[in-house]
């Protein structure tokens, strides 16, 4: 039924709720997805690195094997970007969302404690990014002519730095989007409050600073990523 300007707001929650809660799946997805593409870049990588170096590891195709990581870490500097887009603002709704609960014992708990040095891993791949930005705004019109040439190496060299960023957010960062997807049903519920407190955790996450969660308890040795990890 119509409701009139003076009538509770409350009708008009549900479909903000909606529509807040798509664009949390939306970012969600994207986080999951770039998690994933990262992983089969490096997969794609290790399931051939070998054929490029004999039975030490060293390698006896040098330029295969450096186009190889190359063509990886390019790949997953692209999913990185998305992390950096989206990554810090789903990080603050999640421990925004979260009950002290939830890392105690549930279907998150683990995924929760695994996003213990995402904050450090976000802040430094943004540095790189940041530093990218200014070497970019140092060629304009500086190098007429070899720009291509020198952008294409300095591309290179970031996308190289950002590798480690990338293999720990295939990990954390996919803990993340897991642990955000749980809690979707939380998002745009007491919009007051909540706003207060993705607003504080999202300061938190950007703020700087390498402590890892200020609202989790301390990892344990379990909650470390799998050995499994070898891309070189």
């Amino acid at each position: 039924m119509p409701t009139s300007p003076g009538s509770s707001a409350t009708p008009d929650r549900q479909p903000q709720d909606a529509d807040e809660r798509a664009a949390w799946r939306a970012r969600v997805q994207a986080l999951a997805s770039a998690a994933d593409g990262i992983r089969q870049a490096s997969d794609q990588w290790d399931a051939v690195s070998d054929s490029y170096c004999d039975e030490d590891g060293w390698p006896v195709d040098e330029t295969g094997y450096a186009d190889g990581k190359v063509a990886r870490d390019a790949t997953a500097w692209e999913h990185v970007e998305t992390f950096l887009a989206h990554g810090p603002e789903v990080l603050a709704g999640v421990r925004a969302a979260t009950q002290p609960a939830d890392y105690m014992d549930g279907p998150i708990s683990a995924d929760l404690l695994r996003l213990r040095g995402i904050d450090s891993v976000l802040e430094r791949a943004g540095e790189i990014r940041r530093e990218w930005d200014q070497v970019i705004a140092l060629m304009e019109g500086s190098m007429p002519g070899s720009r291509e040439l020198y952008e294409e190496r300095a591309r290179e060299i970031r996308n190289s730095e950002g590798w480690h960023y990338a293999d720990e957010l295939s990990y954390s960062g996919a803990a993340l989007a897991r642990a955000a997807d749980h809690l979707t049903d939380r998002i745009g519920v007491n919009q007051s409050a909540h706003t207060g407190r993705v607003q504080a955790a999202l300061a938190r996450s950007t703020s700087g600073r390498h402590d890892a969660s200020a609202a989790s308890p301390s990892a344990s040795a379990a909650s470390e990523p799998p050995a499994v990890r070898r891309s070189r």
